[in-house]
């Protein structure tokens, strides 16, 4: 019997907020085996005993030096076989930018891609991560076992990832050269898996809160699962969930069938 797995990723963009607002019912909502959250802003420290156990998941944080800046966690009711915090690169570690969590059959990456929106310096702080991560992972995980990437790229890759390509081409998130390495990892042998499934264009994953744009669906989709050649056969299905709100992005998830 094959077993069926599902992953979400999702930029919560704050989960002591998403606590304030929901308690811990989100979880229902979303109901995956393993959950990658982004931007969370927290230390562990600072949250509630039943944030950090949820019933039936083991939970794993990596936050940023800085309180109430970035960080990752991954809930997971599997056990992973290694959890990894950071590449060893205090530069990006302090940040609290990915986790990798080792499992059987894949490597999964949760990770929070730096925002160039700061300008040049930060564009290419952002672009320094992109090589850093898949270089880490082309030298200790390629051709070793499959590999899934998720999380906020910041980063729309094509004119159909965004309502208004043409008035955002110099605004980082759509700048040529962050949509080339979106290409570059591409090329490397990673599948932009929900391009598999749905070629639609009005796919978004985040909206801009202060013009209201999600009621509008006037979005990017800059969330993604990035799956290594080699282990797309295992992807069922890649979905966005527009209607769970709670954060300025959407949660999405994959199917994977081991």
């Amino acid at each position: 019997m094959k077993n069926k797995i599902i992953i979400y990723t999702w930029n919560v963009n704050g989960i002591r907020a998403l606590y304030n607002k929901f308690g811990t019912t989100f979880y229902d909502w979303i109901n995956g085996d393993i959950l990658c959250f982004q931007e969370i802003k927290a230390h562990k420290e600072q949250l509630p005993a039943d944030i950090i156990n949820v019933d039936k998941y083991k939970s794993y944080w990596f936050s940023a030096q800085r309180k109430g800046y970035s960080g990752v966690c991954i809930y997971t009711r599997i056990e992973p076989l290694k959890i990894i915090y950071g590449f060893n690169n205090e530069k990006f570690d302090i940040e609290g930018r990915v986790i990798f969590a080792e499992f059987d059959n894949f490597l999964l990456v949760n990770s929070y891609f730096p925002n160039g929106g700061r300008g040049a310096e930060r564009v290419a702080y952002k672009l320094e991560y992109y090589d850093e991560l898949f270089y880490y992972l082309e030298k200790n995980y390629r051709d070793k076992k499959g590999i899934i990437v998720a999380g906020d790229f910041n980063t729309a890759h094509k004119e159909i990832d965004l309502a208004k390509p043409k008035e955002n081409l110099n605004v980082s998130g759509f700048l040529p050269e962050e949509r080339e390495w979106i290409d570059k990892i591409i090329n490397l042998g990673y599948v932009d898996v929900f391009r598999l499934f749905n070629k639609e264009s009005g796919q978004y994953t985040f909206w801009d809160p202060i013009t209201r744009a999600r009621e509008r669906n006037e979005g990017w989709r800059i969330d993604y699962f990035m799956v290594s050649d080699d282990f797309v056969k295992f992807v069922k299905t890649s979905k966005i969930h527009p209607q769970i709100m709670g954060s300025d992005h959407c949660p999405v998830s994959i199917e994977i069938e081991l």
